[in-house]
């Protein structure tokens, strides 16, 4: 694991300070355990990727991106509630404010690293009004942004990202969730006769449905379908 973290370093040729901050967060402990309000439900998703449980204060957000960072290959590590980071910037009435922040997670891709926060649409259309000088919707890249947190992330080689339900897509999160049991599984297997007809099939029809698959000729039963999951091995 030491290794393989020194050579994504020089790989990506990350400071020497950039390397201090993400040293840190790898070895520190949540910095704050998060609790359900009146309008959230909070829970720990237990991940395989990580080895630890990952919390999450909100179903409409953080669930949903803990999802995609456990099954996007891209993402290689991902920590919630990292140390806290601070914010410069100038409050709507003209105040410069310096504001300790702690974002919800702080992941690791394979090209880069950086702190994402999330948010509902709706809250972040709120948190503008009150201070746009920390968020703001920019309609050259239909994005949400959070300028002091992108020159803080900046300084160090890494990045900052506001992440909204907007972004959320809910069928393949009903998939995510459908599936989460034969993503666990280790030692389900196909037949190999089975699984090429389907490899087969599935490369020649694109976009081809579950019933057609299972109507098949091929004797593939829906566990083996599910197992396969996303016919990573026609690649």
């Amino acid at each position: 694991m030491k290794e393989q973290f020194e050579q994504w370093v020089a790989r990506l040729q990350i400071s020497e300070a950039g390397q201090k901050i993400i040293e840190k967060v790898r070895s520190s402990e949540p910095s704050r355990r998060v609790g359900g309000g009146s309008k959230n439900v909070s829970g720990r998703y237990p991940s395989r990727k990580m080895g630890v449980t990952i919390q999450f204060e909100s179903h409409r957000v953080e669930l949903p991106i803990i999802y995609q960072s456990e099954h996007d290959k891209d993402v290689l590590e991902f920590y919630d509630q990292p140390p806290q980071i601070k914010l410069d910037y100038q409050a709507s009435n003209g105040r410069r404010l310096g504001v300790l922040h702690t974002p919800d997670f702080f992941i690791i891709r394979s090209n880069s690293a950086g702190w994402e926060e999330c948010k509902t649409e709706q809250e972040l259309k709120k948190l503008a009004e009150k201070n746009p000088n920390r968020y703001f919707y920019s309609q050259e890249d239909n994005q949400w942004h959070c300028p002091p947190g992108e020159v803080y992330a900046s300084q160090f080689g890494l990045y900052y990202r506001i992440r909204c339900d907007r972004e959320i897509n809910w069928v393949v999160q009903r998939n995510l969730q459908f599936l989460e049991d034969y993503y666990r599984a280790e030692s389900l297997a196909v037949e190999e006769a089975i699984a090429q007809s389907l490899l087969v099939i599935v490369s020649s029809q694109p976009g081809i449905t579950l019933a057609e698959l299972l109507n098949g000729s091929t004797g593939a039963k829906s566990d083996d379908i599910y197992t396969l999951r996303d016919f990573q091995r026609i690649n």
